[in-house]
């Protein structure tokens, strides 16, 4: 027994007086390993500086003031060139009120002249110069831009190219606000070389709201 507490002992005292080597080892392992102590890391972290923050400042929200009465939903009848059909117009602000996205939905019957017409439109009205601007996207594929102006209760689209315009063709149209309720549609064509004429008229109440 006393021989075994003697080895004990005498493991002990050479694993204590050999602290100082493997403290030194550990450091030297530190840092190979990369590892740093704590008082470094926070002098390091200490001088990292602060991440930048960026900010980028906005357009001010267009006016849609003068042609707010458009939003909502129309419904209505076409008339002129002996074609009597169906029309249906919807506005509404979108992305922050800061566009109006236009949907119409137009069907027109043939005559002896024209055949019969169906066509879906949308577009994008943004601010523009003097007034707006409108980006049309047609069912047919062609894609439209107009120039806005508003005059009073009117409001005026006239072509401007596009990515897409029909070839050769130009449409033009106004819109009138007739009443709390009530709307008039007017769309112009000109062919080719040829001058403007009347495609069609509409009338247009606008629909309760739902």
């Amino acid at each position: 027994m006393p021989a075994k507490t003697a080895v004990g002992w005498s493991r002990q005292k050479r694993f204590s007086g050999s602290r100082p080597w493997i403290a030194a080892s550990l450091a030297a392992w530190a840092l190979l390993d990369g590892t740093t102590p704590r008082s470094t890391a926070a002098s390091q972290q200490s001088k990292t500086p602060a991440p930048a923050t960026y900010s980028i400042p906005l357009p001010p929200k267009p006016d849609f003031s003068s042609i707010s009465w458009l939003i909502g939903d129309w419904t209505g009848t076409t008339a002129g060139q002996g074609r009597a059909g169906t029309i249906h117009l919807h506005a509404a602000l979108d992305l922050g009120n800061r566009y109006i996205v236009l949907r119409q939905e137009l069907s027109l019957p043939a005559t002896k002249t024209a055949p019969a017409t169906r066509e879906s439109w949308m577009g994008i009205l943004s601010p523009g110069d003097p007034d707006f601007i409108l980006n049309t996207f047609s069912s047919t594929g062609f894609m439209t831009r107009y120039r806005v102006t508003v005059n009073g209760t009117q409001i005026y689209f006239i072509p401007e190219g596009g990515e897409q315009p029909p070839p050769g063709w130009l449409f033009r149209s106004a819109f009138e606000h007739t009443g709390p309720s009530g709307m008039t549609i007017t769309v112009q064509a000109s062919p080719p070389n040829r001058p403007f004429f009347v495609y069609y008229t509409a009338k247009l109440a606008r629909e309760a709201s739902k």
